[in-house]
């Protein structure tokens, strides 16, 4: 039997700590990439609108899904906190009633998909195949959520115990499983079971999925500190769902506000046809496996300054910011040259329409060039859920990812007259504009709680001692 992994992170090398979480988090996220690479790959088998359809009903199912997000940060930063002040009773009914919060979530969010989605999908598509093959890949991934959402909650109540690896595992497994059932769902067995085409991808999806979502309820009921979960923990209690929420919706509306910034970028690149949807769908997913060691890293600062931040050790919770920064600057670094210089050969291998390779190519040299801001707002906003001010992280997506998207978008494309370019130039704007705002409030945050991220000043209890 493999041994629970549970790390006291207010002690000890506070780079060891960051390898210990982010090496699985960033291998986990990486089969997750490709994941959908696999999906993305498969559907390009079948046909370009296949590609488009794809891209569009996973970006509408995104929008629930921003719930499991904000629900694993929220899970990470509530128990973390309990877990730093040691209180292993608080972490475990609040693990308990986060489990309920996403079982419940996840019906409802079910329930209003069905009227979301098609419209997000109607205004941001025109009438043709690829429409249709959104709209069926996203009623598809509706009976997906429960996975999604409960898997995300678990991952977050085992990162505050310092165990990344459970989630890497089951997504490592996920992985090859869907590289089995893609093909066997949508083709099926000659002579003997009869594929179901396109719809074969999500079904693919949803059983995986559920297999990751029991993996790791049954790896958090493992965990030392949890050994004493009643079955009265998980009845729903306003008092602690009201808690959770605190928590989980400034994250989920943030990450809400983002996707919404991609329905915003399809409802301009719509205007260019399919091939400019098709290109993009593919090159975000290629820059994403990039960007997988920078979220790795800017995904372990939350735990790491959760536990620091609820045990009051702020220099570590400093330190702990420090790193993440220089760390993810030589990542970055790193990225950027590949992307430009290895964009074509990386599109090739997905697409021979030589128009979507085109915008997918142009889309990876230019908004490349700002990884280092994303990193910068990825560990700020991780900062920022650790010392329980999530609500922040909601005027910096507001800006950067409503305002200043749809604001840029239309001077380059509306004002300036450039073709889909414009769009990754008005992105790049929103992002460096965001980043200038997220840093002048992380630093007043800092101020009030930690006694200051630049400088040391005294914190507000250490002040009036």
């Amino acid at each position: 039997m493999a041994m629970t992994v549970e790390l006291d992170l207010t002690r000890g090398s506070i780079p060891a700590h960051f390898r210990a979480l982010a090496v699985p988090g960033a291998v986990g996220m990486l089969f997750s990439t490709l994941y959908n690479i696999v999906d993305m790959f498969f559907a390009g088998l079948l046909s370009t609108s296949a590609q488009a359809g794809l891209a569009l009903g996973f970006q509408a199912f995104f929008i629930a899904m921003s719930v499991g997000v904000g629900l694993s940060a929220a899970m990470s930063a509530l128990v973390g906190n309990a877990l730093g002040a040691g209180n292993p009773r608080v972490a475990r009914r609040l693990s308990a009633q986060g489990m309920s919060f996403g079982f419940i979530a996840a019906g409802l969010l079910a329930l209003s998909g069905l009227w979301y989605g098609p419209a997000l999908i109607h205004l941001v598509s025109e009438p043709g195949n690829y429409r249709d093959a959104g709209l069926r890949y996203f009623y598809w991934l509706l009976f997906a959520l429960p996975g999604f959402l409960l898997a995300h909650g678990c991952n977050g109540i085992l990162q505050a115990h310092g165990d990344a690896v459970s989630m890497q595992r089951a997504l490592v497994v996920a992985f090859f499983a869907n590289i089995v059932l893609n093909p066997l769902l949508i083709y099926g067995i000659p002579g003997l079971v009869p594929g179901i085409g396109f719809d074969g991808l999500a079904a693919s999806t949803v059983i995986s999925q559920t297999g990751v979502m029991i993996y790791m309820i049954r790896q958090v009921l493992r965990r030392r500190r949890m050994k004493r979960m009643r079955a009265a923990y998980f009845r729903p209690r306003l008092s602690r769902f009201a808690e959770i929420a605190v928590q989980v919706l400034p994250t989920a509306v943030s990450f809400m506000v983002m996707l919404l910034s991609g329905f915003v970028m399809q409802f301009a690149l719509k205007i260019f046809g399919e091939h400019a949807i098709a290109g993009f769908g593919i090159a975000i997913r290629l820059e994403q496996i990039l960007l997988l060691p920078v979220l790795g890293v800017t995904g372990a600062l939350l735990p790491i300054a959760s536990q620091n931040f609820g045990a009051r050790e702020f220099d570590r919770v400093r330190e702990a910011i420090f790193f993440c920064w220089k760390t993810g600057l030589i990542m970055t670094a790193t990225a950027i040259p590949i992307l430009w210089f290895a964009g074509p050969s990386l599109m090739r291998l997905f697409t021979d329409d030589p128009e979507v390779i085109r915008v997918g190519v142009s889309y990876l040299r230019i908004d490349g060039l700002i990884l280092p801001f994303y990193m910068m707002l990825f560990s700020i906003n991780s900062l920022l859920q650790a010392l329980k001010r999530p609500i922040w992280t909601v005027w910096i997506s507001l800006y950067r990812q409503a305002f200043g998207v749809a604001f840029f978008v239309w001077v380059f494309i509306g004002l300036l007259g450039f073709d889909e370019t414009g769009v990754w130039f008005g992105t790049a704007a929103a992002v460096i504009t965001g980043w200038i705002i997220a840093l002048s409030m992380a630093s007043h945050v800092a101020h009030r709680e930690i006694g200051g991220l630049w400088r040391i000043h005294p914190a507000p209890q250490q002040a009036e001692e």
